[in-house]
C-alpha cells in the first residue's frame, strides 16, 4: 500500500530525515514512534507532499508520488489527521464533515456519526466549542469522509484525557478490523501497540527499530533508550 525507501527531507538546509524507510501493507496498521523532535511529523509530511524529499522515493500502491502535489496525493487515497487537528473552528461539525467529502456524502455521514455519536448531537455546533477529544473525534471523521484507504494520523492522542484515548484507540482497531490502512505517529506507547500490528522507532531522524507491537512490547532496552519507558 505504501512503501517509503530511503527518504531524505530537509528544512532549509537543516537535513532532518537520514534515509529513513518504512512500509504499510493493505489492511495493516503501522506504528510510528519516537520522543519529540525525532522527525515523525517531517515524515508524515513528506509523504502527503507538504515536504516533499530531496532524496528517496514513497510509492502509494506501487506509484511513485514524492513529486506529487499534496492534493493530488489526497485525491489518491490518502488521508491525514493531523497534529493538532486543524478543524475549522467558526464552521459546525456538519459543515467541517462536509468540507472533506466527495461522494456517497449522506452514507458516510451516517457511518461518522456510527463510529462517533457525540458527533450527531453536535452537528449544529461550531467546531471551536467542542472540547478537545470531540476536536479529534471531528478531525478523524473529517478525513475519513474522503475514503481513503490509507489514514495517516499524526500523534491523535495529544493532549486528551484517559478516556478519550481508550475510545480512539476503539475506533481505530474498528477501522483497522474493517480493512482501512493505517500509520499512526504517536508518543503514547500503550496506545499504539493497542493498534498497530508493526512498529517503527525513530530517533535523530532516523529508523532504529522494526518489530511487531508484542516483541516492542518485550523489549525493555528499545524502550528505555529511544522511548523513555523505564
Amino acid at each position: 500500500m505504501l512503501s517509503v525507501e530511503d527518504v531524505h527531507a530537509y528544512y532549509g538546509e537543516s537535513h532532518v530525515l537520514h534515509g529513513v524507510s518504512l512500509a504499510v501493507g493493505r489492511g495493516e496498521a503501522v506504528a510510528l514512534l519516537g520522543r519529540n523532535g525525532v522527525g515523525k511529523t517531517t515524515l508524515i509530511r513528506s509523504i502527503v507532499g507538504f515536504t516533499p524529499p530531496r532524496a528517496g522515493v514513497i510509492r502509494f500502491q506501487a506509484q511513485e508520488i514524492q513529486r506529487t502535489p499534496a492534493h493530488r496525493i489526497a485525491r489518491r487515497g490518502i488521508g491525514l489527521v493531523p497534529q493538532g487537528r486543524r478543524i475549522f473552528s467558526p464552521l459546525t461539525v456538519t459543515e467541517n464533515l462536509l468540507l472533506g467529502a466527495r461522494d456517497e456524502i449522506a452514507a458516510r455521514r451516517e457511518r461518522m456519526y456510527e463510529l462517533f455519536p457525540r458527533l450527531r448531537d453536535r452537528g449544529g455546533q461550531g467546531g471551536g466549542t467542542l472540547s478537545g477529544g470531540e476536536q479529534q473525534m471531528l478531525a478523524i471523521a473529517r478525513a475519513l469522509m474522503q475514503g481513503p484507504q490509507l489514514l495517516l494520523l499524526d500523534e491523535p492522542s495529544e493532549g486528551l484525557a484517559p478516556l478519550i484515548v481508550r475510545e480512539i484507540g476503539r475506533v481505530l482497531v474498528r477501522l483497522k478490523d474493517d480493512g482501512l490502512s493505517i500509520l499512526l505517529v504517536e508518543q503514547n506507547v500503550p496506545l499504539a501497540l493497542r493498534v498497530a500490528d508493526r512498529v517503527y522507532v525513530m530517533s535523530k531522524g532516523q529508523v532504529v527499530y522494526h518489530g511487531s507491537s508484542a516483541d516492542l512490547d518485550a523489549n525493555e532496552d528499545v524502550k528505555r533508550r529511544f522511548l523513555g519507558i523505564s
